[in-house]
């Protein structure tokens, strides 16, 4: 049957999914996969970010994405509903992220922005239509009551997933974690959908791709200090400690030198910002200390395991030493710039058991 007669013929006892679309290709892909399953489909388009609220610059799409996802929703013959969540995405997600740069920290907002938006509010607009699932397009899957990473290595998106609440996941759907990107794109075409060539999104989630210090400069002044090596000699000056994070090369205008240097270390007591070369003993650490802690399969003590704590990094081999409020965790191989604020995620195989925050 040709998915959009198939998408009209609706029938009372099929299972009602909302699906999160964001006018991008996979969450479009995503829509008519389950369309071809059987599923009765509603689209549902989630305006967190506008253009007219502290974007000045910043390439926010909202209103070309959500045409973008009406006209998928025309092509599919579904209805497509639109939520605005941005005075929540704000305070949970924006407000958050301003919140751990000031104190520091090198947030991850995509991750709190699928834990309290995608996973919870949305959520609850699904119970209010009545849907018995939610499905969005990220590139992960879920069998037998687990989550395992997508088919696609290179799009695995399950480090972005491990806080979102547990008893959800009954209820969620991940069509495209079955396929590879170059699949979704050749699907997309085959249904001849409007997105099926469209760029993939980039950047901070629904704000888009930002340079970063400028935007935390719309709250928080710069606070100027010394550059120090680790051995102590002052070779430059910071615009502010908020502005750098841990390894970072790039932006520290330290000329003069014929030496690259690398951010090792913050000190908000004395306001400097400590750097060292590539190779420097202080820019790698083998264990390290999470909180927030949110699982899936809780293990029992000490655990061998793989771990991640950057976006698609190599997994790494490690052991959970302890879990109460926090983990302990010692990796097997020293890491390079362990960063806090940052999420560190955990696998056992092909599952992600959980994560938490870096301390």
């Amino acid at each position: 049957m040709d998915i959009l007669v198939c998408s009209i013929v609706m029938s009372n006892n099929k299972p009602k999914v909302l699906v999160g679309m964001s006018g991008g290709v996979d969450s479009s892909v995503t829509a008519a996969l389950l369309l071809e399953q059987g599923y009765e489909v509603i689209g549902g388009f989630m305006k967190n970010w506008s253009e007219d609220i502290d974007c000045e610059g910043a390439g926010c799409t909202w209103r070309e994405d959500r045409r973008d996802a009406t006209k998928v929703a025309a092509r599919l013959g579904i209805p497509l509903h639109t939520f605005d969540f941005e005075k929540e995405y704000r305070r949970d997600v924006v407000d958050y992220m301003f919140k751990e740069f000031e104190a520091g920290r090198t947030p991850n907002p995509d991750v709190m922005c699928n834990k309290f938006v995608k996973f919870d509010l949305f959520m609850k607009e699904a119970d209010k239509l009545g849907c018995d699932f939610v499905a969005t397009g990220h590139y992960a899957r879920i069998k037998d009551g687990k989550i395992l990473a997508g088919k696609d290595k290179n799009k695995d998106q399950t480090y972005f997933l491990w806080a979102i609440p547990p008893e959800v996941l009954p209820r969620v759907l991940f069509p495209v974690g079955e396929l590879t990107k170059p699949e979704v794109r050749q699907k997309a075409k085959e249904l001849d959908l409007p997105t099926a060539d469209k760029k993939d999104s980039t950047g901070i989630c629904f704000i888009g791709e930002i340079d970063v210090n400028e935007f935390l400069k719309t709250r928080i002044p710069e606070n100027l200090g010394r550059i120090i090596t680790t051995s102590g000699e002052v070779v430059g000056e910071h615009k502010g400690l908020t502005f750098y994070t841990i390894g970072q090369r790039q932006g520290l205008n330290i000329g003069g030198t014929g030496i690259p240097y690398y951010v090792v270390e913050k000190r908000p007591d004395t306001n400097e910002l400590v750097v060292g070369s590539e190779s420097h003993p202080a820019l790698f650490r083998q264990e390290l200390t999470a909180t927030d802690l949110n699982w899936f399969n809780q293990p029992e003590t000490p655990f061998n395991c793989q771990a991640r704590i950057r976006y698609r990094q190599p997994l790494q081999a490690c052991v959970i030493e302890s879990i109460a409020d926090t983990a302990k965790v010692k990796f097997k191989d020293s890491q390079r710039a362990v960063t806090a604020g940052q999420s560190i995620v955990f696998y056992d195989g092909e599952e992600m058991i959980g994560g938490g925050i870096i301390e």
